[in-house]
């Protein structure tokens, strides 16, 4: 059976010359539409990965503000489509237009067929090799990191950390605020290591004193009374692969004294049992506590810590990670849009301001509930700040560090700072990234290339 040819979208208010379009293209499968409303329905029905389009539509066909307006549309819809523009002979400006908004190609009428033909299915195939490469990015072995989405420096460099050990068997400390993402790396580099046994997460606040050694270690029939049957721990669970201790700076001083003894021996014993049991289990720590200044308080050994801290990662605040809140935001609001059988939400300005300016003190963890809460409440496909319920922010300056007054360093980082903002405010989208910051797409792309921005 052959496989089922490209959709096509052709908008064309011309009904006989929309008929010719289609008969010159009829390797593809094309479906048409007369104005921006039925355009919307056919692109949102079909998801088309090229469109030809006039910009001259009705109501007002003797100008170009629909067909701009529908430009726009399809290009907030799905950043990745290859829009075509047909255009007259003398609207240059127009053309010109249309290419900095987005637009992949244009061409004068009257068309020739076979230029335009030529000019579909190059866009077909590159639209084709995208989504390869997208699918490839994300389905890559080894990245660590694909679940994270920065392109905050500092945390891009945590990424090359997670990177390097993974293939180690050494013990990781993560350190940072509630919601940071400190799961979502234990998980990354658990991925990465290649270990053939479970990811196993528990964690040491939410559990009662009484019960977390049993949880831990595992207990033996008859070791206490309830106790009807033998029961592997966490410890075991995860032997062969990684065993994540979240929130490691509540554990009890006497389960620390035999948490140590594991990782020094490698092997447990369970609960009323006499057997040692050796593990191979990678141990990942993570807490948002200080430890060192819990050590001098008496309330965490320092032997534990230097044992878990072989690698040390800190991971920044969510406020503190440029670009990341509006990044985070694009990505949620598609994961929810997909799980409501919605068309895919976007953020108004306000919205961005107002999630650039909002602290989030609950970082990434309050990000996503934020988005969740949106998504169902908003009424259209825009989510404006008063969906998100945050404030908006007021006007002012971002200081400049004292410390640092060399020219080139403080130009460099306000030109990342600014190609970052624009990258996550437009959710990854080249051509409206670099509208943004004023520059053309092959400045844009030297630019990101020179401060080691990804696309």
């Amino acid at each position: 059976m052959s496989a089922q040819p490209p959709t096509l979208l052709i908008v064309e208010d011309d009904l006989a010359l929309q008929k010719q379009l289609k008969w010159s293209m009829d390797r593809f499968e094309s479906v048409t539409a007369d104005d921006v409303a039925s355009a919307v329905l056919q692109f949102r029905r079909h998801k088309p990965p090229v469109v030809t389009m006039d910009l001259g539509l009705p109501p007002d066909q003797d100008s170009t503000s629909e067909g701009f307006k529908l430009l726009e549309k399809l290009i907030e819809l799905e950043p990745g489509t290859k829009v075509i523009v047909l255009t007259g002979q003398n609207d240059q400006a127009n053309a010109l237009r249309a290419i900095r908004m987005g637009a992949y190609d244009f061409l004068a009428k009257p068309v020739d067929p076979d230029v335009l033909v030529l000019t579909v299915e190059r866009a077909m195939r590159l639209h084709e090799l995208q989504q390869e490469n997208q699918r490839l990015l994300t389905q890559q072995d080894g990245e660590p990191t694909g679940k994270l989405i920065t392109r905050d420096a500092q945390m891009q460099r945590i990424c090359r950390t997670v990177e390097r050990v993974s293939g180690s068997d050494a013990t990781v400390l993560l350190l940072g605020e509630s919601g940071t993402g400190k799961e979502v790396l234990a998980q990354s580099l658990h991925d990465a290591s290649k270990r053939k046994g479970r990811f196993v997460a528990i964690n040491c606040a939410a559990i009662p004193e009484a019960l977390l050694e049993s949880e831990l270690f595992g207990y033996e029939r008859g070791a206490f009374t309830g106790a009807t049957k033998t029961t592997v721990g966490k410890i075991e669970t995860a032997n062969g692969g990684t065993l994540m201790l979240d929130e490691i700076g509540d554990l009890p001083m006497p389960l620390q004294a035999k948490l140590l003894r594991f990782l020094q021996e490698r092997s447990i014993e369970r609960l009323g049992g006499r057997q040692e049991i050796p593990v191979d289990v990678r141990i990942v720590g993570a807490t948002h506590q200080d430890l060192k200044s819990k050590i001098e308080q008496n309330l965490f050994r320092e032997d534990l810590f230097y044992r878990l801290a072989e690698i040390v990662v800190d991971i920044p605040p969510l406020r503190d990670r440029a670009g990341d809140a509006v990044l985070l935001s694009h990505a949620f609001l598609r994961r929810f849009s997909s799980e409501q059988r919605r068309p895919i939400l976007r953020l108004a300005d306000d919205a961005i301001r107002a999630v650039e300016a909002h602290r989030w003190p609950g970082n990434v963890r309050e990000l996503q509930n934020v988005m969740k809460r949106a998504s169902i409440m908003a009424d259209g496909d825009r989510i404006t700040a008063d969906d998100l319920n945050l404030p908006v922010p007021a006007g002012g300056e971002t200081p400049v560090d004292a410390t640092d007054l060399d020219l080139r360093t403080v130009r460099e980082r306000a030109e990342r700072q600014a190609v970052v903002a624009a990258l996550s405010r437009t959710d990854g989208n080249i051509a409206k990234a670099a509208d943004l910051l004023g520059v053309s797409r092959p400045t844009l792309y030297d630019l990101m290339a020179r401060l080691g921005v990804k696309a």
